[in-house]
């Protein structure tokens, strides 16, 4: 596979070996301290250390913030942002998942704006305005295929006292460039590939049953699904198939541009169960997209008939079946209560996600009630 160029919606170098060159791309702009901003787990692998590497032999001194972990929340970002100040760096390179882009994303934001992270939620009473001309260069170089996260224009941060996730949105946050190599995803287990894997599949989903008029994100949603039914269970089965790999991220990458047309409520189900439970969120959506899908199904029929062509199945009503199949095929948990959600949570579920904007643009209406039957059928 040789390394392609194209900008859509930011410049992405795509193809194995494109984190090779990160290093001169900064060197070549002029930067000089670059700031790795990435979770702890890959930063206690060789992967970060060989990165690390990579930019200092392109002449660079640098630096890595790595206290990412979990949802990302309101600390870690601001935390981020006093590494930042302290080694003086003069660009972020986010290194990781969707947690430590989404935090790599507004490090140089609050390094170089007053105030605390969650004054600029999109929802702040008084949102403070970002100054994208003072923002610093920012990179990505994404290691799962899940969320999509380097391509996107929003950050999502949970609180600390509450855990609920509240969204950042500002297109000068977009990576200035991508370097997307699914060599890096090679080291993924089984798991979170999985796990990963269902939430690029679930960004493509949404963005396609969304009732907004969009029909190039339509488009794009449409493939990333078709693209996502052939790669994943090979890319959880034989974890070193590269063009299984370069698939999934492709299709992450695509879902992420989708969802600019918004999502629905399976995510509305799955950002409860990440306040709540504190759920991996590619987890907590593969888990509640059967029974939400099928509740969309009698909106939607002709576009459930889509998506079932799209993923080799005959009818509209095979589409929730084959789901529940390919769930079972890549080891997802069979239900909520396997994965340690209790009965006891359902009441601040349904209120959290009753609440949550993503079901505004679910193709069926959802009231507390529908809410109560999604969680309560995945348990």
């Amino acid at each position: 596979m040789a390394i392609t160029r194209f900008s859509f919606p930011t410049t992405i170098h795509f193809g194995p070996g494109a984190r090779a060159l990160a290093g001169p791309h900064l060197q070549e702009r002029g930067l000089r301290r670059p700031l790795i901003v990435t979770d702890r787990g890959l930063a206690a692998l060789p992967l970060i250390g060989e990165l690390k590497a990579g930019l200092e032999s392109a002449g660079l001194a640098v630096a890595v913030y790595a206290g990412v972990a979990g949802n990302p929340t309101g600390a870690q970002v601001m935390n981020g942002a006093a590494a930042y100040k302290a080694f003086d760096a003069d660009c972020v390179v986010g290194v990781g998942g969707g947690a430590a882009l989404d935090v790599a994303k507004v490090v140089g934001l609050l390094a170089t704006h007053p105030g605390d992270v969650m004054e600029y939620v999109w929802d702040h009473p008084q949102v403070r305005t970002i100054d994208a001309a003072a923002l610093p260069y920012f990179i990505a170089l994404p290691t799962t295929s899940g969320t999509g996260s380097e391509v996107g224009r929003s950050s999502v941060i949970s609180e600390e006292s509450t855990h609920v996730k509240r969204v950042i949105f500002a297109p000068a946050i977009l990576a200035k460039l991508v370097f997307a190599d699914p060599e890096l995803t090679l080291g993924l287990p089984p798991a979170v590939t999985a796990a990963t894997g269902m939430d690029a599949l679930t960004h493509n989903i949404e963005s396609y049953l969304s009732p907004a008029y969009h029909p190039l994100c339509d488009g794009i949603a449409l493939e990333g699904v078709r693209i996502a039914a052939r790669a994943l269970l090979t890319a959880v089965r034989e974890p070193g198939n590269l063009g299984a790999r370069a698939e999934m991220m492709m299709s992450s990458m695509m879902g992420a541009i989708a969802f600019q047309k918004d999502l629905g409520a399976v995510h509305s189900c799955a950002h409860a169960l990440g306040t709540v439970c504190d759920l991996h969120h590619g987890l907590a959506n593969a888990l509640m997209i059967e029974p939400v899908m099928a509740f969309n199904l009698e909106a939607v029929p002709a576009k459930f008939a889509e998506l079932a062509h799209a993923v080799g199945v005959a009818s509209a009503s095979g589409f929730v079946p084959w789901l529940a199949h390919l769930k079972h095929q890549i080891g997802i948990a069979p239900s909520l209560a396997a994965v340690g959600v209790r009965r006891e949570h359902l009441g601040r579920l349904v209120e959290i996600a009753s609440k949550d904007i993503c079901h505004q643009t679910n193709p069926r209406a959802c009231a507390a009630a529908d809410f109560e039957r999604f969680f309560t059928e995945a348990f």
